[in-house]
Order: C-alpha cells, then structure tokens, then sequence
C-alpha cells in the first residue's frame, strides 16, 4: 500500500482536471496545444493539493522514526520500536519512501513554473495573434513577450550585479534559487491573500442566498438584462466587423497575393455570412494595382483578429443567453410549485435534452418536489453555516499562525493532537479538509472574476483559448504559496514552528528563507493578516460599491439602477417566455392533427391512387373516350388538396404579435397587413 495511494490520487486528479477542463474548454474547436498546455497547468496545480497531506503524514512518521535517542531503530514489522520509551511508530497505510517525495516535489514544481513565466504566456500570444502563418504567429508572440520577459531580466540582472559587486554577500547557486523561488512565492502570495479574502466570505454567502428562492430569481433577472445589452453589443460589433470583411473581400480579387489571407479570415465566419459574401462576390474581375488602394498584410492580421474575437464574443453570449433562459424557467417554476398541494413538480416547458432513464427513475416528480421545495433550502443553509465556520477559523489561523508558543493556529492544534496518538487517518483528513478549503476560496475566485472581455472563464465550452492559458498561468503562480501557507498554518513548516526537526519534503525543495531574512520573518508572517480586512471589505461589499459608483452595474439590493435592471430582466425573460409557449402549442397542434387525420389522409391517398390505376388502365384501353383525361385530372386535384389540407396550420388569434412567433416568421403565410411573413422587413433586405 506504499505506493498505492499516490498511484490513485495521480489518476484520479487527472480525470478530475480533464473534466473541468472539458466543461470550460472546447476539445473539438480550440487547437490541441492550447488544450495540453492548460490540463497539464490545472493537473500539476490539483496535483499538490492532493498529493500535499500524504507528504505531511509521511514526514510525521519519519520524525518518530529521528527520535531514537542513542541507537538506530529496529523495524518491526509495520513499526518501529523506539528503545527508551517503548513507544510504537506505526507506519501509515500511505507512506512513500525516502527519495520518492523530493523528485516529485522537484518535477512538479519546476515544470509549472516553466509553464506559467515561460511556455503559457508565449502561447497566450500565440493565440490571440491575427497572423496566417506559423512563422508569423510566433514572430507577434515573441515581439509582446519582449518587454514582459525583458523586464525580469533587467531585475535578475541588476541583481547579481549587485551581489557580484557587493564583498559582504557570498551567494552560492542554491541561494540564488532559493531567493528565486522567494520571489515568485512573494508575487504569489500578494495575490493570494486578495482572492482568499473574498472567497471566504463570498462562498458561505453565496450558499446562504442559495436557499433564498426570491433572491435567486431576482438575480436571475439581473443577469437576463445585462446579458442582453452584452448580447446586443456582440451582434452589432459582429455585424462591423462583417462589414469590413465583406468589402476587404470586395476589393481582393482571385488573383490578388492577398486572397490567401481573406480566405482564412472567411473560414472563420459564420456560416450565413460566408454565404452571403459568396453570393455577392464576382471573382472574374482582375485586379489593378495603379487604379485601387489594397489593404495592406498588417491590416488583414488585424482584421483577423478582430473577426476571432467578435465571432468568439457572440457564439458565447448566445449560448449563455439560452442557458440563463432555462435557468429563470427553473426558479419560476420552483416558486410556482412551492404552494403546489399535489406536491408534484410540475414543469412548464419540458427539457430539450434526453433524460437518462435511471436519474427518471429515481428522481420522480414527488422526489423533486420534496428535494426542491423543502430540503434544498435546508441543506443549503446547513452548508453555509459549516463552511463560515471554517473561514473564522481559517481567518483567526492566520492571524495567529506565528505565535508557537502558545500554539493559537486551530489547525496547528488539531495536527499536534493528531500526531500525538499517530492517528494517520486523522492527520491526512484533517490536512486534506484544510487545504482544499483553502483551494476552493482561490480557485473558485480565479473561476468567478471577470476583466472586462479578456479573460472570462464561461462554463458549457465557451471560454477561448487566451482565457484557459491565463487561468493556468494563475493556478501555477497561486498554488506553490497556496501550499507553504497552509503548512504555516499547521506548523509544519519550520521556518514558522522555529523546531529542529525534519521538514516535509516540499518545504526542502524551497531552500531556506532565512537568506532574505525581512521576508521570511516579515512579509511571510504579517502579510495574511490582511485578509481580516479584505474580509470585512467584502462582508460589506465595498468592492461591488465602488464598482457600481464607476459605472459597472453590479447586484445590489437597495439600488435603483438595480430595480431597473430587475425589471427589465423580468419583462425580456416574460417575453422569451411566450415565444415558447406559442412554439410548443404549434407543435402541439401540429402532433395533434397528424394523429386525428394522418391514417386518414393514408386511405384517402391509398383510395386514389388504387382509383387512378384503374382510371389509367381503363384510358388506355378506350383511347378514344374522352372522359379518361379528366378522370386522370380529378384524380390529382384530389390530391393537390389532400397535401394541402395535410400541410395547413390554424392560426393562433391569440398571440399579441404575429411577428413575434418564430414558426411563423419562416413561412410564407398571409399575415394581416396585406403582405405575407416571407416579403417581411427582416426577409427582403437580408441580401442588401
């Protein structure tokens, strides 16, 4: 069992990574390298945390074994015996050996921070560049990468011409990576304390409003009203944005150098406008260099560019609106259920996708009532008060954290307990519970936040490329400090504990801090205490306040502009609403007709054509009779009328818009006006 356990956690935090990855990212459209580059990212960062408590439990038993006074200890099975006081060191089920640990420490750790200063930001230019070669990509990508990279050059540089020039400072190489691994955790950790401090109190929060169904709703509104403008603003600057397109592609003839470049560019628009381009496009029309001004290559990969992110942009904001529909269908129809007395849910529109028959089975109606309409609320509470609980302790640990004697960190407290009575199990729950609460206010942070239109994580395959690198890059800046923090809060790091006893096998990786003395005595100790601030800030959402006060339109309840916004959101979702009523209660008339009249139209039809065999095989025998020709057209126009009483609908007379109706918009019915929906405003300028 040595092994094993580090074995099930290496397979399992790879499918956890893959899956998390498959629902923000897109397998089939982003490119392949993008899609390694980002799981690897995510798969080293989960990787620590899970892999962190096994070190400590491993690094527990190993001190037991040190504390032989005089003589070597004598294994013993699966202990070892210490001579003088006869005590037992039993050997956890998931010890590793000696040596395993540090070579994994050391390949995990420095492959990721390869990956987030070097690979991840190069590939982040790679892939929001507009060029339409590999060469070129590469060459924009080095070009913005120089000053990034140029400038932690400049630093290291004056840095060792500092050292170098300096007599009273002897560094050796392991100092030097360990003053290197100081700066990148120092980063690391002043952008951690600032997630952390919101993800402490904005995740109780956000389960405690869970299980308020008017709030949720009304936030749901909310979002309906800003995702509309976002909407709104994505199809006119996709609309440009065609427009440029079609007259570069205009102007660029077949045989022009550059009509490679716009045919990339087409391929990556919708399909509708490349088919309208291709429709009004005249490609046996030389070009004349003397007589029109082209636009040059530059401006094509700017133009391309442009084209990624606007058709990006809209795909993505489409399919949120319509998840974001379903949703506020979803709380509408739990709040109309709540007072229901059959204590049967009830659905007002059914889902679109195919339920699994087992989740059918088990999740009945009355299962969804019970669970939706009364339990939820209540589980959701529950988990709120545990995990705020958790926060005041993980705010009061680290606030206290440095104080050894006495021991006021809780966690330092409950490890101690633990590894008195080498209770293994115990030891490794306790520091799994820990750090991935810790995990989950930080990574969930990365997940929500949102700058501008740059970098959004959007779940359901909609997140571009540039958006995972950076999210990799972020988890493999954040975890490292992630992980020496929480061994702070545990003692386990001795840097903070100030014992002479063997450190865990990550902390050996790190070096010393003592070589930068002001930071490991200072900045490592009182800089988390300022997450008691940033959590005072976000209980009283100061941060949502100033955001609102410049213009961004955040949630708040005592706000104006949020009443507004909450009504709007509640008229375009009533709206969505009844387009989908009238399209169910069309394809219900519709199933309808065809099951009363379908077998019969099939006998009349049958009937027919048995009457126009005969009919046939009678005019052919008297050629000279006249009344086979109009037997032969009776019989067709029977026919022609069956198909087109088959093919009628009924019009709805109640619907407030005829042009509301998407069924009807697409045929070519006689609408009241005196003009049918097919010569529509909408239908007859598509081509102009």
């Amino acid at each position: 069992m040595s092994g094993a356990a580090l074995g099930l956690e290496i397979v399992f935090v790879f499918f956890l990574a893959l899956f998390l990855l498959h629902r923000y990212g897109d397998f089939k459209k982003q490119h392949r390298l993008v899609i390694i580059a980002t799981l690897l990212a995510w798969y080293l960062c989960f990787l620590i945390v899970f892999i962190l408590p096994l070190d400590v439990s491993t690094t527990i038993y190993n001190r037991c074994k040190l504390a032989v006074n005089s003589s070597p200890a004598e294994s013993n099975g699966s202990y070892v015996t210490i001579a003088p006081s006869k005590q037992k060191c039993f050997k956890p089920w998931s010890y590793i050996p000696n040596g395993i640990m540090p070579i994994f420490w050391r390949v995990v750790y420095w492959t990721s921070q390869f990956l987030t200063w070097i690979l991840l930001p190069f590939m982040q230019s790679y892939a929001r560049s507009g060029g339409f070669s590999i060469t070129g990509k590469i060459k924009t990508a080095l070009i913005e990468n120089a000053i990034y990279y140029g400038t932690y050059l400049l630093i290291f540089g004056a840095f060792l011409i500092y050292v170098a020039v300096n007599p009273n400072f002897n560094l050796q190489w392991n100092q030097l990576q360990t003053i290197g691994i100081a700066a990148a955790n120092t980063w690391g950790l002043f952008l951690l304390v600032l997630l952390l401090g919101y993800g402490l109190v904005e995740i109780p929060r956000s389960h405690w409003n869970g299980a308020k169904r008017g709030y949720l709703l009304m936030k749901t509104y909310f979002k309906a009203a800003k995702l509309m403008t976002e909407k709104a603003d994505a199809e006119e600057n996709l609309e440009d944005i065609m427009e440029e397109v079609r007259k570069v592609s205009e102007s660029i003839k077949y045989n022009h150098p550059l009509r490679k470049c716009v045919d990339t560019i087409l391929k990556k628009c919708p399909t509708e406008y490349q088919e309208r381009m291709g429709r009004n496009m005249d490609d046996y029309e030389d070009f004349d260099e003397r007589q029109n001004s082209y636009p040059s290559e530059k401006s094509l990969v700017k133009l391309h560019k442009q084209v990624i992110y606007s058709v990006q942009r809209h795909r993505r904001t489409q399919v949120q609106w319509q998840i974001l529909l379903e949703q506020a269908f979803y709380l509408e129809d739990v709040a109309k259920n709540e007072t229901s007395a059959t204590r049967q849910f009830v659905h007002t529109f059914h889902s679109q996708e195919p339920e699994n028959k087992i989740i059918q089975y088990f999740y009945t109606p009355t299962v969804e009532w019970y669970w939706e309409c009364l339990l939820r609320p209540w589980f959701y509470r529950v988990l709120a008060v545990v995990l705020a609980t958790f926060s005041v302790i993980v705010v009061w640990s680290e606030c206290t954290f440095f104080s050894t004697k006495p021991v006021l960190s809780l966690f330092a407290v409950f490890i101690q307990l633990a590894e008195k009575t080498y209770n293994y199990i115990y030891i490794e729950m306790a520091c799994f519970l820990t750090i991935f609460f810790l995990s989950i206010c930080v990574y969930s942070t990365v997940f929500r936040i949102r700058v501008f239109n740059y970098y959004y994580l959007a779940s359901h395959h909609q997140t571009d490329a540039y958006s995972l690198l950076f999210s990799g890059m972020l988890f493999c800046r954040l975890t490292p400090p992630l992980c020496l923090n929480f061994l702070g809060l545990t003692h386990m790091d001795a840097t903070i504990s100030h014992r002479h006893t063997q450190p865990t096998a990550y902390t050996s990786i790190m070096g010393s801090m003592r070589v930068l003395s002001f930071i490991a005595d200072g900045f490592y100790i009182y800089y988390p205490m300022l997450v008691v601030i940033l959590c005072i800030a976000t209980y009283f959402s100061l941060g949502t306040r100033c955001l609102n006060l410049l213009g961004f339109q955040q949630f708040m309840g005592d706000s104006e502009m949020t009443s507004d916004l909450i009504d709007e959101g509640k008229e375009l979702i009533r709206r969505e609403k009844r387009k989908r009523q009238r399209q169910e209660e069309g394809e219900n008339r519709r199933r309808e007709w065809k099951e009363r009249y379908g077998n019969r139209d099939d006998s009349t039809r049958n009937r027919v054509v048995h009457t126009d065999q005969k009919e046939s095989s009678f005019s052919e025998t008297n050629t000279n009779r006249p009344l086979s020709k109009y037997t032969r057209s009776n019989g067709r126009t029977e026919r022609d009328r069956i198909e087109l009483l088959q093919d009628a609908e009924p019009l709805d007379f109640n619907a407030d818009s005829i042009n509301d109706d998407p069924l009807e918009s697409d045929s070519g019915r006689y609408q009241p006006g005196g003009r049918y929906l097919s010569m529509s405003r909408s239908k007859i300028f598509d081509d102009v």
